[in-house]
């Protein structure tokens, strides 16, 4: 039997496919949610809904763009609807693009900011105020590391999840009382297929790789985050390594500036063509 608090709860997690989102899901089900999983890759969300309803667990999937603002509205009204309301949404989808400033086009820049910030911003506007009319509701919005330090090679995603940061601690600010909670996720390395799926720009992505800490399981990471959820933590940063370089740009920037001078050189020196 089921207990905790996410026990016959609805909740919507985008990216549900794979990685953190597909990780989340099933986290949320073992705890005894009603899950739904939305992704832009039908094929694999497909698999995943079968996987997670052959090991007994209540998952519904749905294909979803979030650059597409009807459609998101759609779903989380549609789910709104058949459920009675939604406990949990969370804006987990996003893309990564790798590579310098100087060598990203302005197509990348929106490819980027248009899923991995405005997919964000359609959640909201969709679902915050189906959860300021029920009076109850946590959403629950993936933003980075790179959302809270400056990260070079990832200037764009840096972006998007610096955006997600501001947005997720001002509407929290604006929900406290209208009963809706607002909670940001900003992981360090997790192990996700997003460093393999991402485009990179004139680098050898292999060097790079190399030069990134030992990576936590997307489990694990999932645990954490449901945990820093439940306690309601404004900003829920995962994985050791990510918190000592978040307070050291809080509170030696100076030392965190020496860490990226490496970065930026490790990253020249994995540059390809001039």
């Amino acid at each position: 039997m089921h207990t905790g608090p996410f026990n016959g709860k609805i909740a919507i997690v985008t990216g549900g496919a794979s990685g953190i989102g597909r990780a989340l899901g099933e986290e949320l089900c073992r705890s005894g949610a009603r899950v739904v999983l939305a992704d832009l890759n039908a094929e694999l969300l497909s698999r995943t809904g079968e996987e997670l309803r052959a090991a007994g667990h209540q998952v519904d999937t749905a294909a979803l763009d979030v650059r597409d603002f009807e459609a998101v509205k759609r779903l989380i009204e549609e789910t709104a609807r058949e459920h009675g309301r939604i406990d949990y949404l969370f804006n987990n989808a996003g893309i990564a693009v790798a590579g310098e400033a100087r060598d990203i086009s302005l197509d990348d820049w929106r490819s980027v900011i248009d899923t991995s910030l405005y997919g964000v911003v359609h959640g909201v506007v969709a679902a915050y105020p189906i959860m300021v009319k029920q009076g109850s509701g946590h959403i629950v919005n993936t933003a980075s590391l790179a959302g809270l330090i400056p990260a070079a090679g990832e200037v764009s995603y840096c972006a998007a999840k610096y955006g997600i940061v501001g947005l997720s601690h001002t509407l929290r600010a604006e929900g406290a009382d209208l009963g809706v909670r607002v909670s940001v996720i900003c992981p360090g390395f997790i192990e996700t297929p997003i460093f393999h799926t991402s485009k990179v720009v004139r680098l050898d992505f292999e060097k790079l790789l190399a030069e990134i800490p030992k990576t936590m399981p997307a489990d694990q990471c999932a645990r954490e985050i449901l945990r820093g959820v439940e306690r309601n933590q404004a900003t829920i940063v995962v994985t050791a390594f990510a918190k000592v370089l978040w307070r050291l740009y809080r509170y030696a920037p100076w030392l965190l500036s020496l860490f990226n001078k490496r970065m930026v050189k490790k990253m020249r020196q994995a540059r390809i063509g001039d």
